[in-house]
C-alpha cells in the first residue's frame, strides 16, 4: 500500500472520526479495547478490507446489534438479514465457519432467537484475535495512525 493512502486514512481516523481517537493507545492491548472503539472499530475494518476479510468483523458487528433487539418481528428480520448475508452458503460475505455451526444456524433460521449466532460470533472472534489482531498490530495501516497521532 503507498505511504500517502495510509497517511490519508491515518488523518481521516484522526481527524474525522466520530470519537476522539485518545483511547488508541489501548489498541494495543487487546482485541476487546480495539472493538470497544469506533475508531477501533474502523480502523481494523480498513485493514480487514485490505485483506478481503471484512466479512468477519461486519458479521461480528452486526451479531453485537443483534444481541440488542428487543421485539421479536426485528428479531427475525435482522436474523434473516444476517444469515442472508454471512451466514448462508453461498452468501455475498459468507464467514467461515464449520459446517456443523452453519447448519445448525440453517436449522433453525425459522424461529430465531437472541443467542442464534453466538456459537458462530465466538468463532468468528476467535479467528481476529488469534490471526487478523496480531498481524493488524504490525501493519502500515496501525503504524500510520499511530504515526498521525503523535
Amino acid at each position: 500500500m503507498q505511504r500517502t493512502l495510509l497517511a490519508e486514512m491515518a488523518i481521516k481516523f484522526c481527524c474525522f472520526s466520530q470519537e476522539p481517537i485518545n483511547d488508541m493507545d489501548t489498541w494495543g492491548e487487546s482485541i476487546e479495547n480495539l472493538l470497544c472503539s469506533k475508531s477501533g472499530q474502523m480502523a481494523f475494518q480498513e485493514f480487514l478490507k485490505s485483506e478481503y476479510s471484512e466479512e468477519n468483523i461486519l458479521f461480528w458487528l452486526a451479531c453485537e446489534e443483534y444481541k440488542k433487539i428487543t421485539s421479536v418481528p426485528e428479531m427475525i428480520s435482522m436474523a434473516n438479514q444476517i444469515y442472508t448475508e454471512f451466514v448462508q452458503t453461498e452468501s455475498p460475505r459468507q464467514v467461515n465457519i464449520d459446517s456443523g455451526t452453519r447448519t445448525k444456524i440453517t436449522n433453525n433460521i425459522s424461529e430465531p432467537n437472541l443467542n442464534s449466532f453466538d456459537t458462530a460470533q465466538k468463532m468468528i472472534f476467535s479467528l481476529m484475535a488469534r490471526d487478523c489482531y496480531p498481524r493488524f498490530l504490525k501493519s502500515d495501516i496501525y503504524q500510520a495512525i499511530r504515526q498521525g497521532k503523535r
